[in-house]
């Protein structure tokens, strides 16, 4: 079967994009290669990714973009992460760079006939900041191709990070982000949201304001504030006043306060706590335990080798998706690059 493009909105024609804690059929990676991404720490950040598709394939599939050339290694690493490498599978995709969940496909369902689908989108590298981005750019095409996936192209710039859904209609993001002019400067906020309801099937846009500090995506969701039902939203603060990111995420909690379900009622909103600041190259890292990545049966959760307050969130997260396994992953290394677990991958719908 050969990937069709189709020239009907996906709304229009059914399809949702699905909430993360839906049943999955596949999480995607993008095989890390680009040094300059981790400037003198890439060392580790093979052997992180290979222990992360060790974890999830004791759960379901995963599938990785990887050039022919770097894919003799990365089995090997797998394999010695101990993934069952019956569920992994990889793919002659030659990639810019490993976050996933911005250069591919964001993927819809229709309900009625249980198609899944690849909505694709203009990928820029967050403003033009790291180009070259060509190779990224044909992630989405590629996966519909060898999957044979109908395809739904859109020339808006958009990445998965900057917006969350809940399943059922609501949608959030940021002013930052998505109304950045390094994004879509011709496009106003209504059209923006038009063009989300009619790829992802969603009825309302909820907006929040500002990012994390050091966030080099201009304020991506997945740092900040995520659903874990159709009704909680999950949300991280931070209580000190002298810390850059208490003003941004108070503002944020005030207006998540705001926000209405559409049944008229108020959301259940989880805190979540920030970890302790820290560095490198006198940069702050966006290290964000909202980073999370939802699985079938699991919940992965960034550690940043902060007792305290890792073993808080891993709390505060189990709480919030009891009958999940909590699985903590050691993202001291990862977060170098400036993401985390949610950043490089991206779930495929079953």
């Amino acid at each position: 079967m050969s990937a069709t493009k189709s020239t009907a909105t996906p709304a229009a024609l059914g399809f949702r994009m699905p909430a993360e804690w839906e049943p999955q059929a596949v999480v995607w990676f993008s095989w890390p290669h680009n040094h300059a991404t981790w400037p003198g720490q890439f060392r580790p950040v093979p052997y992180v990714f290979a222990e992360i598709v060790a974890r999830i394939s004791r759960f379901e599939a995963v599938n990785i973009n990887c050039a022919a050339r770097l894919q003799p290694r990365a089995k090997r690493l797998c394999a010695k992460a101990g993934a069952d490498l019956a569920r992994v599978t990889f793919y002659n995709h030659p990639t810019n760079d490993a976050w996933c969940r911005d250069h591919g496909p964001i993927f819809v369902k229709n309900d009625r006939t249980n198609e899944v689908a690849v909505t694709d989108w203009v990928h820029n590298a967050w403003g033009g900041k790291y180009p070259p981005y060509d190779l990224d750019n044909k992630i989405p095409p590629r996966i519909a191709q060898k999957l044979g996936l109908r395809r739904f192209e859109n020339d808006m710039v958009l990445e998965g990070g900057s917006l969350d859904v809940n399943g059922l209609g609501l949608l959030l993001t940021s002013e930052q982000c998505l109304l950045n002019k390094n994004r879509n400067p011709h496009l106003s906020r209504g059209q923006i949201e038009q063009q989300l309801k009619d790829y992802l099937g969603v009825k309302q846009v909820l907006w929040l304001g500002e990012g994390i500090v050091g966030d080099d995506t201009d304020g991506h969701i997945d740092d900040m504030t995520r659903f874990f039902r159709p009704d909680g939203l999950i949300t991280c603060v931070e209580p000190d006043r002298h810390d850059l990111n208490h003003w941004p995420l108070a503002e944020n909690l005030e207006r998540l306060r705001s926000f209405r379900t559409p049944a008229g009622r108020k959301f259940t909103i989880v805190e979540l706590p920030m970890p302790k600041p820290f560095g490198f190259r006198g940069q702050q890292v966006p290290a964000s335990y909202a980073n999370f990545l939802i699985i079938n049966g699991a919940v992965l959760v960034p550690q940043f080798r902060q007792k305290r307050r890792d073993a808080e969130a891993r709390a505060i997260l189990g709480d919030c998706f009891k009958g999940r396994e909590i699985v903590p992953i050691d993202c001291y290394h990862l977060i170098w690059g400036l993401g985390t677990l949610h950043c490089i991958s991206q779930q495929q719908p079953a």
